[in-house]
């Protein structure tokens, strides 16, 4: 679907002020570099500013004290942030074409199952016993909500899906496809014989409002009470959470990482790629985890910037690096020294 916004239209939306054109009309957005009619772009940073003078795109985002020196032969919008604002029509034309109503045919509902206004149920999703869904909720095709789910108002499920029962989605949610939430915790008691006896997980998962979870993380259900997602924490694609975690408010985790059973990290934190946090460790607020690290021990002073495998202090982890590339040079070294120090022995 082609949506077309006219340069007025789009400095109305985000407070800004037309230099140029008012009628230039935009279908989609582009990097400035590569800039088309009919294209919209946003100029941030200082070193992409060549570019402006050069650049195809019909409209520019640019900031309000910004002051060309060229002639500039696109629409300009000025704004207070030119990349948040980019950002912003982004979000708003995402909503403009996501933008889905109704209840498909072929989609199976329970009867006693609630859900709100303006909802979206797609083909094929299946929406169990007891479920509970909010104003504005956008369920899309394939996806599975099992008995008991409760969802919040203007969260998306994108194709997918599977919520297994008594799992717990708050407001303003997205979770992508693929994307299980609910599977039993890894719970096994090794037995006499050498065979593994299971552990019922009996829990549940709960996730906060503002949540974002990428295609193909798996998030566990609990041994007993609940695995908990805090307000805004934000995940990448192919994460696991283990039964009993706890991840604080505002925390993001990059794609690949994985979290061990019981393990809480605290609110702020950045976890980086490849991450392994063991099981039963505390990891504290602010906390910042460098790629492919492995933690081992938990992290008790806030605000830390820690990596490696085990992880450590993150300014002593480059030293060391520095220090592990000049081991050859060193050796080197060494050996000529031991030369020397044959030498004035033989004498």
């Amino acid at each position: 679907m082609k949506v077309e916004f006219k340069a007025a239209q789009i400095a109305a939306l985000l407070g800004g002020t037309v230099e140029g054109d008012p009628e230039a009309t935009v279908w989609n957005v582009a990097r400035i570099e590569d800039g088309a009619p009919g294209m919209l772009s946003f100029l941030a940073n200082p070193k992409y500013i060549h570019y402006l003078y050069e650049t195809k795109s019909s409209i520019v985002l640019v900031n309000a004290d910004f002051e060309p020196t060229e002639k500039v032969n696109t629409t300009m919008i000025r704004v207070q942030n030119a990349y948040e604002a980019f950002a912003q029509l982004l979000a708003i034309y995402q909503e403009y074409t996501n933008n889905k109503v109704g209840i498909s045919d072929l989609a199976c509902i329970s009867s006693d199952a609630e859900y709100g206004e303006n909802c979206y149920i797609g083909a094929f999703a299946f929406i169990g016993e007891r479920v509970k869904i909010g104003k504005n909720v956008k369920i899309y095709p394939q996806c599975y909500v099992g008995d008991d789910v409760v969802i919040g108002d203007n969260t998306v499920l994108y194709s997918g899906v599977k919520l297994y029962a008594m799992t717990h989605i708050g407001k303003e949610c997205i979770i992508h496809s693929g994307a299980v939430l609910g599977a039993d915790g890894f719970g096994f008691v090794p037995q006499p014989d050498g065979t593994y006896k299971k552990v019922p997980q009996i829990g549940n998962v709960l996730v906060g409002d503002n949540v974002e979870i990428g295609a193909n993380t798996t998030i566990d259900r609990s041994t007993m009470e609940s695995t908990k997602i805090h307000d805004g924490v934000k995940l990448d694609n192919l994460i696991q959470i283990a039964h009993n975690v706890e991840i604080g408010e505002n925390t993001a985790m990059a794609a690949q990482s994985g979290i061990a059973g019981s393990a809480h990290v605290g609110k702020n934190c950045i976890v980086a790629g490849q991450v392994g946090i063991s099981g039963h460790l505390t990891v504290a607020d602010r906390t910042i985890i460098g790629p492919q690290s492995g933690l081992t021990k938990g992290v008790s002073e806030p605000g830390k910037s820690i990596m490696g495998s085990p992880a450590y202090d993150y300014t002593k982890y480059m030293k060391d690096i520095v220090r592990q590339r000049n081991i050859d040079k060193l050796d080197c070294r060494i050996a000529e020294l031991e030369k020397k120090l044959d030498e004035l022995l033989s004498k």
